[in-house]
């Protein structure tokens, strides 16, 4: 997947405070530069809504990133609300992605099923919600990232045929 960018968006509400550090987007950093996509935004919002929207809308809107991940905010606590931000602001959901990760995840750890990730398509960016905790994000991008690829070029309009 060369020659993508990408941006990681850490959902935090004691990382953006400074009170833990953020671990899981190094991982994901990580398996990014393995494949040659550059990351080129980063930042660490609380549990809000509509700061989560609002940075989403700008690295798709302003930046056009190809490629936008979550990391944290997905579980079932009070403050868990990347999901629901997700789907404020996406155009088409990809349930698929969620619906995988979540199954290759079961395999892992029962506590997998709680798990509300979304994915979905705003504008031509791709956007995936991934656990917080840095084994999860890891795990999680890693069953996806046989699709990415193909995924971010359909997005950008490419009209090859599917199928080999």
């Amino acid at each position: 997947m060369p020659d993508y960018t990408a941006g990681i968006i850490t959902v935090s509400d004691k990382g953006s405070r400074g009170e833990r550090a953020d671990s899981s987007s190094a991982e994901i950093r990580k398996i990014l530069e393995n494949i040659s996509v550059s990351v080129v935004c980063y930042d660490i919002v609380p549990d809000e809504r509509g700061l989560i929207a609002e940075k989403i809308r700008q690295y798709a809107d302003d930046r056009k990133l190809d490629l936008i991940l979550t990391t944290g905010g997905t579980g079932v606590s009070p403050r868990d609300v990347t999901p629901e931000a997700t789907l404020d602001v996406i155009d088409r959901e990809i349930p698929g992605i969620g619906e995988y990760m979540r199954a290759k995840s079961a395999e892992l750890t029962p506590h997998a099923v709680i798990s509300r990730a979304v994915a979905g398509v705003r504008k031509s960016s791709l956007i995936i919600n991934l656990p917080g905790s840095p084994r999860g994000a890891r795990e999680n991008l890693s069953f996806v990232l046989p699709a990415l690829k193909h995924a971010v070029e359909k997005i950008k309009g490419d009209q090859s045929e599917c199928a080999s």
